[in-house]
């Protein structure tokens, strides 16, 4: 991982620090506000602009995994999301929605790292990551239609109009200038030279929302100092739960070591950015909502590195693997 890759939590965690200072002094907040879409828009372009849609047919070579991953992040972790939304944050609506948004909407870049850390199958996971972006635009305005309807007050028609703008218009964009780049500069040039400094455009751009972010709502967050920790149990939860599903299919249905660290990180990954612009635009007048999603960044890679880390250790002991007929022929 390259520096701004590996600390990306200091500079989420620092980024927090200098928001919330700058926020005490006069006419910041106003201004920070204003920036908190210009910056998340610029993280999204960084990070739609290296998604390739030409491996979606390539995808399905590997049914079992594709398959697998996709009915786990939009069946499974949705109704997972409520239920512990339901036990950790029944008193606390704005959280619980954000906890729904971080949860229902599955990564697109940082998994695959951590699929690569742990020798895991990178093409596969990499085929994936197109029908997750496609299938949370089009399904996150759903989930939060059915799940936080009753939560919060939820105009169908500002949020389809937020999931326009801060997903398809990057998206957009990034596609042309994907397209622009590999017919100028050629393939090769754009995926060795080009891409590997989108990263920490990404990482650089969400701290300085997240800044922004805390200095436009400081108050807020100093007369409930305490809410943003809450979310920490349902967040640790969800990744328990989730890596004990995912040793227990990748089992069920005989993966092989790289198809495990590949499943595993495709169903634990969280997209927390592009939940956070949507939900910056979604409910302005209900910032816990955006500040709830910032703890997706500060808990997810040292929770993926930890995860890497199981993957690894567990590589050479083979007992994630199970033969169906040999059980079914002792018994």
């Amino acid at each position: 991982m390259e520096f701004v890759e590996k600390y990306q939590t200091v500079f989420v965690l620092a980024a927090i620090v200098g928001g919330l200072a700058l926020g005490q002094i006069a006419g910041i907040p106003a201004v920070a506000d204003r920036l908190i879409l210009p910056f998340l828009m610029v993280m999204l372009f960084a990070a739609f602009t290296g998604v390739s849609f030409s491996r979606l047919r390539a995808a399905f070579g590997n049914r079992r995994v594709v398959g697998s991953s996709l009915l786990v992040n939009f069946v499974w972790s949705p109704l997972l999301a409520v239920g512990l939304g339901a036990l950790f944050l029944r008193d606390h609506p704005a959280l619980w929605v954000g906890l729904i948004m971080l949860l229902v909407t599955p990564c697109t870049d940082w998994y695959l790292i951590f699929t690569d850390i742990a020798d895991g199958d990178v093409p596969l996971a990499t085929s994936i990551l197109p029908y997750n972006l496609v299938l949370q635009l089009v399904l996150l305005p759903v989930y939060l239609y059915v799940f936080a309807g009753a939560l919060v007050e939820l105009p169908l028609g500002v949020l389809i109009e937020s999931v326009g703008l801060v997903l398809v218009v990057p998206l957009a964009f990034g596609g042309l200038a994907r397209w622009g780049l590999t017919r100028t500069k050629g393939t090769t040039w754009f995926t060795d030279r080009f891409l590997p400094r989108l990263s920490p455009v990404q990482i650089v751009f969400l701290s300085l929302a997240i800044g922004a972010m805390f200095a436009s709502q400081g108050e807020v967050i100093v007369e409930n100092p305490g809410l943003l920790a809450l979310l920490a149990l349902p967040v640790i939860a969800f990744y328990a739960i989730n890596l004990g599903v995912g040793f227990g299919i990748g089992r069920l249905l005989s993966f092989s070591y790289p198809e495990v660290v590949c499943f595993n990180n495709t169903i634990l990954s969280r997209n927390s950015p592009t939940a956070l612009a949507i939900a910056v635009v979604a409910f302005p007048n209900d910032p816990l909502i955006p500040l709830a999603l910032v703890i997706g960044p500060l808990l997810e890679l040292p929770l993926l590195g930890i995860i890497a880390q199981v993957h690894v250790a567990i590589r050479d002991r083979n007992w994630w693997s199970l033969d169906l007929r040999s059980v079914l022929g002792s018994s």
